[in-house]
């Protein structure tokens, strides 16, 4: 069998028990801990309890690295286990007040603050000029400064656990280069829509206290006007924001229709993750789809020496 399961308990003894049924392995793009569900034959030598740690690989490959949050024992002495990567943890609450600060910063902060292992982190470059975030969870919270980054930027980051490290990638280097087509998916199906977070007007405000005035920030994409009506964003600016670049920024990010292609039971690589960008080669009646795409859930289901995968993508209009 391809794959390796490892479970350390608090006393540091390691185990490899009898896997049975399939595994799982669940990511997604944001605000959601890694999930790994699976089941294993109990023995006597067995001593597990939540909190160890488990460690999963693939054809020696890392996949996951986690802890046990959850065991259910049937009367057949099966054990079903369900473990979660250390974003887990960024659901605690806390408050943060942010100045001035990046919100590459504010993740080093938080995992220094709760005790949680960097990996990779990458500068967001974008100093967001003031945030309070009061009682909020600290997916939130770090939600909250990567959208503020995306909004006045373009750029999005993904925040991840690789193998019990947390992680941090604007999504130009998260590519991948497993192709899905109509070889490589078993059954697909694509929605398009301006119903949701698309938009062909941007207008931005700022009640400038150092004139009396209300300054307008207008971006607009008058072809899209004509042919789907004035879709309008609009926001009030926070001191420090530059109004014009944040407006041409979202106009960038959501000035196109939104593409939602759900693919099941391709074939998967673990190296497949929600965050990653993949080349899609589809004709689909009304859409032919032929680039990136961004991965915002996966799926992976083990079985045997097969990895499929289960994947939600969309085709936002990002840098």
């Amino acid at each position: 069998m391809a794959a390796e399961m490892i479970i350390i308990n608090a006393s540091g003894k390691i185990m490899m028990p009898v896997l049975f049924d399939d595994i799982t392995w669940e990511t997604e793009r944001e605000g959601v801990p890694g999930k790994l569900n699976f089941k294993v034959l109990y023995d006597k030598n067995l001593d597990i309890e939540e909190g160890n740690a488990v460690r999963f690989k693939w054809n020696n490959v890392k996949v996951f690295f986690g802890f046990i949050f959850k065991l259910t024992i049937t009367a057949e002495n099966v054990i079903s286990i369900v473990a979660y990567d250390q974003l887990r943890y960024l659901k605690n609450k806390d408050t943060y007040v942010i100045s001035n600060q990046k919100a590459s910063e504010m993740v080093i902060k938080i995992a220094g603050d709760f005790g949680l292992n960097l990996g990779g982190i990458e500068d967001t470059a974008y100093n967001i000029a003031s945030l309070t975030e009061d009682n909020m969870a600290l997916f939130d919270i770090i939600g909250d400064c990567l959208d503020e980054t995306l909004m006045n930027t373009g750029r999005l980051y993904v925040l991840y656990d690789d193998f019990g490290s947390l992680t941090l990638k604007n999504i130009s280097n998260m590519k991948n280069n497993l192709y899905i087509d109509s070889q490589t998916a078993s059954d697909y199906s694509l929605e398009r829509s301006i119903d949701q977070d698309s938009y062909n007007q941007i207008k931005l405000v700022y009640d400038n206290k150092d004139t009396g005035v209300r300054d307008v920030y207008l971006v607009k994409n008058s072809e899209n006007i004509n042919k789907w009506g004035t879709l309008q964003y609009f926001d009030k600016l926070s001191d420090g924001e530059n109004g014009q670049t944040k407006a041409e920024a979202l106009m960038r990010l959501y000035g196109g229709r939104t593409a939602t292609l759900k693919v099941t039971k391709a074939f998967g690589v673990p190296s497949v993750r929600a965050g990653s960008l993949l080349p899609v080669s589809l004709k689909m009646g009304l859409t032919n789809v032929n680039s990136y795409m961004l991965v915002e859930k996966c799926t992976h289901t083990f079985s045997d020496n097969l990895d499929l995968m289960d994947l939600t993508l969309t085709g936002a209009q990002i840098q």
